[in-house]
This record gives C-alpha cells, structure tokens and sequence, in this order.
C-alpha cells in the first residue's frame, strides 16, 4: 500500500467515525504527541489534543442522521506530512476540507482539519477571456 493509498483511507476513516458519531475511532485518527489543531465552521480555531477532542466529542454528541462524506479527493506529499483537500459533503451542504497528516512514530496521523462553505456556483457568470498579444 503507497502513502496515498494509506492516506486516502484515513481521510476516509475520518469520515466515517464522523458520519457513525464514533468517538473512539475519532480519537485514534489524532496525533498524540504531535500539535494538532482544528477549525470546524464558524468556530474559533482550537489548538491541543485536549481542546480538539473535545470539540469533535461535542459535534458527534450532536444528534443529526447526516452522511458525511468526503469527495473529489486530492493528496499532496511533503516529506513527512501531507495534505488531504477534498469537498466535504454534509447532507445538501457541501464544504471545502483541509486534512492534515503527519508522520508520528512511522504512522500517518491527523494534525489539522479545517473545513468551510463553498460558495455555490453561478451560471450566470462569465469569466472574460483575455486575447492573446502579439509580441511583434
């Protein structure tokens, strides 16, 4: 199994322990020693496993019925961290997603999730195509 590989399915992990609301799976997708940190929509940005923890014992305590999934999912390697963009579906919404991983003790863990809306797209926009100059 390749880095991406393994990447993939944590972000995948993810979005099942929030869509199952399984705090123990949760959990043990965090770093441990690592700093980890977290922004959930609309909130103020959190720092420490303890605060973040808690944050997404609070969100998973939520009763709700709503599928969270991840879609459109891009991996981006560096050296010991990588980048997990993707759109985050939540119901109808759909947020932009930011995961974090890093390498702790030769294992992929999440250090930072952010996610956001998407401003939703409009037909009715163009965007002007600029002509090409000549350059003589």
């Amino acid at each position: 199994m390749t880095d991406r590989d393994t990447l993939l399915a944590l972000n995948q992990a993810f979005y099942r322990a929030f869509t199952n609301r399984d705090t123990a799976a949760m959990e043990a997708l965090w770093a441990e020693t690592l700093p980890v940190s977290c922004i959930h929509p609309g909130w103020t940005a959190l720092f420490g496993r303890d605060a973040v923890l808690t944050s997404w014992r609070d969100v998973l305590r939520t009763p709700s019925g709503i599928t969270v999934a991840a879609r459109n999912e891009r991996v981006t390697l560096h050296g010991n961290t990588a980048l997990v963009v993707c759109e985050e579906t939540l119901g109808d919404a759909v947020l932009a997603a930011t995961n974090l991983f890093a390498r702790e003790n030769g294992n992929w863990r999440l250090a930072h999730h952010q996610a956001g809306p998407i401003a939703p797209a409009r037909a009715d926009v163009e965007i002007p195509v600029k002509p090409l100059r000549r350059l003589h």
